[in-house]
C-alpha cells in the first residue's frame, strides 16, 4: 500500500478546500448548479426503476409462468451476465476516447426494444426460455455499455469536491428506483401477470434515453481519430492503472469477491424465497422493496459517515456486515414474521452494501486521470460482474450435487473475504478521502 502522503492532492492539481473557495464561484459547491447532472440522475433512476420491475418480472415469469427448474434459473442467470466478462474491457475503452450521451441514448433504444419482445412474444403465442435467454443476453450485452458510459461521465458532470455527494446521490436515487421499482414489479405481477411488467421496463429506457438527450458536457464529441489508441493498448493500459495502484487494487479485489459471493446467492434469493420460503410475488416485492429503502439512507449517509470515520474504517465495517446479515435467509422458514425479519435484515444490508459501493467509487475515481476514467471503471467490471457468469455456473453445480442452500452458504463464506483484505492492508485505515486527480491521461503515465 502506497504511504499516507501519497494520498495528499497533488500541488500541481486544481485547488480544494479553502484555496478552492477562494478561486471558484460558491456555486460551483452545489449539485443545483449542475443541470446535466439533475437530467442525468433522473434519467438513470428511471431505467433502474424498469429494471428493478423486470428484476421482479423476469424470474416469477420463468418460475410461475414458464415452471423454470434451479438449472433453467442459473442458465436465465448466467447469459445475462456473461456479457460483462466479454464486453467490460472493451466497453471501457471506448467510451474513453467517444462521446458517451450517444453511448447512453442508444442502449436505452436499443434495451427498450429488447424487453418489449416479451410481452409481444406472450401476445403471439411463442413465448418460451428461448425468448428469455436471447432478451437476457441482448439486454446484458447493451447495459455494460451503458454502465460504463453512466458511471465514467459523473466526473464529467461536477467538480471534484461534490463527486462523493454526487455518487452518494446517484446511489439513493437508485435505490429509490429500485425499491419503487420492485412494488411496482411485484404490484404488476400479482394484479396483471408477469408478462406484463415488462412493459413498464420498455417504457422506463425510452424516458432515459429521452433524459440523456438533455445531457451537455464540456466535451460532447469525439476527439480526432488520431489521438485514439488501439483497442487493444488502450484496454491494456486501464489493466496497468488498476494493477499498479496499490489503493484500487484492493478495492477491485474486494468487489470481485464481493461479486462472486453475492451471486452464488443472488442466483436462487428469488427462487428460494418463492419455492422454500413461499412468499409469493407479492411477498417477494415487499422483501425486495423494504431492501431498497435501506440502500436510500445508506447511499445518503455515506458522505456524513465517510467524513465522521474515515472512508477505511467506513467501508471495512460496511463490507463486514454484510455477509452477517444474509444469514437469516438462509435460517428462515415460511410465514409473515420471518418476511419481516427478512425485509429488516435486508435494508440493513443493503444501507451498508451502497454505504461501501458509493464510498470505494468515489476513492477510485478521485485517484484515476480523466483519460482513464472508464477503463478503471470496466476493468473492475470486468473482475467483478464478468466473475458472475462462472459464480452463477457453479451456483447450479452446487445446487445440482447438493442442495440450493448449499450455493447460498457457499456465497456467504466468500464474502468474509473482502473486509479481511480490507483489514490487513492501508485501505481500511484510510482516514481521509483522496483528492489526488489527475487531469489527463499523460500525467499519469
Amino acid at each position: 500500500m502506497p504511504d499516507s502522503h501519497e494520498l495528499i492532492p497533488a500541488k500541481s492539481g486544481p485547488p480544494y478546500g479553502d484555496e478552492a473557495a477562494s478561486s471558484r464561484p460558491p456555486a460551483l459547491f452545489s449539485l443545483r448548479a449542475h443541470p446535466s447532472f439533475s437530467a442525468y440522475l433522473t434519467g438513470e433512476a428511471a431505467s433502474l426503476l424498469g429494471t428493478s420491475a423486470h428484476t421482479v418480472a423476469l424470474p416469477a415469469l420463468a418460475v410461475l409462468v414458464l415452471h423454470a427448474s434451479p438449472g433453467q434459473v442459473a442458465t436465465l442467470a448466467v447469459l445475462s451476465q456473461a456479457p460483462a466478462f466479454v464486453l467490460a474491457l472493451p466497453a471501457g475503452a471506448y467510451v474513453d476516447q467517444y462521446a458517451k450521451r450517444p453511448v447512453l441514448i442508444g442502449t436505452d433504444l436499443v434495451a427498450a426494444v429488447a424487453v418489449a419482445a416479451i410481452p409481444l412474444a406472450a401476445l403471439g403465442g411463442w413465448l418460451s426460455f428461448p425468448v428469455l435467454y436471447v432478451v437476457a443476453l441482448i439486454v446484458g450485452s447493451v447495459t455494460v455499455l451503458h454502465l460504463a458510459a453512466a458511471i465514467a461521465v459523473v466526473p464529467e458532470l461536477v467538480p471534484a469536491p461534490l463527486l462523493h455527494e454526487a455518487n452518494s446521490r446517484v446511489g439513493s436515487a437508485f435505490s429509490l428506483a429500485d425499491t419503487l421499482g420492485a412494488y411496482a414489479g411485484a404490484g404488476v405481477v400479482a394484479a396483471l401477470g408477469a408478462v406484463r411488467a415488462f412493459w413498464l421496463d420498455a417504457l422506463s429506457y425510452a424516458f432515459s434515453a429521452w433524459s440523456a438527450t438533455r445531457i451537455r458536457l464540456a466535451e460532447d464529441h469525439a476527439g480526432p481519430a488520431q489521438e485514439r489508441a488501439r483497442l487493444g493498448p488502450a484496454m491494456w493500459a486501464g489493466l496497468v492503472f488498476v494493477a499498479r495502484t496499490p489503493v484500487v487494487r484492493t478495492l477491485v479485489l474486494g468487489l470481485s469477491l464481493t461479486g462472486v459471493g453475492a451471486t452464488l446467492i443472488e442466483v436462487y434469493r428469488t427462487y428460494y424465497l418463492l419455492t422454500v420460503l413461499d412468499a409469493g410475488p407479492l411477498g417477494l416485492g415487499i422483501v425486495m422493496g423494504v431492501s431498497g429503502v435501506g440502500g436510500v439512507i445508506g447511499a445518503l449517509k455515506a458522505p456524513q459517515l465517510a467524513r465522521r470515520y474515515g472512508p477505511g474504517p467506513l467501508m471495512l465495517a460496511a463490507f463486514g456486515l454484510y455477509p452477517v446479515l444474509g444469514i437469516p435467509l438462509l435460517l428462515a422458514r415460511p410465514g409473515p414474521g420471518w418476511l419481516a425479519v427478512l425485509a429488516f435484515t435486508g435494508a440493513v444490508q443493503t444501507a451498508a452494501a451502497t454505504c461501501a459501493g458509493t464510498t470505494q467509487r468515489s476513492v477510485r475515481q478521485q485517484l484515476t486521470p480523466s483519460g482513464l476514467q472508464g477503463r478503471a471503471q470496466q476493468t473492475s467490471t470486468w473482475l467483478v460482474s464478468g466473475t458472475r457468469p462462472f459464480a452463477s455456473a457453479g451456483a447450479g453445480v452446487l445446487a445440482g450435487v447438493s442442495s440450493v442452500p448449499t450455493a447460498m452458504w457457499a456465497g456467504t463464506a466468500i464474502l468474509c473475504l473482502p473486509p479481511l483484505l480490507l483489514l490487513v492492508t492501508q485501505v481500511g485505515r484510510l482516514t481521509a478521502m483522496p483528492l489526488a486527480t489527475v487531469s489527463n491521461i499523460e500525467e499519469a503515465a
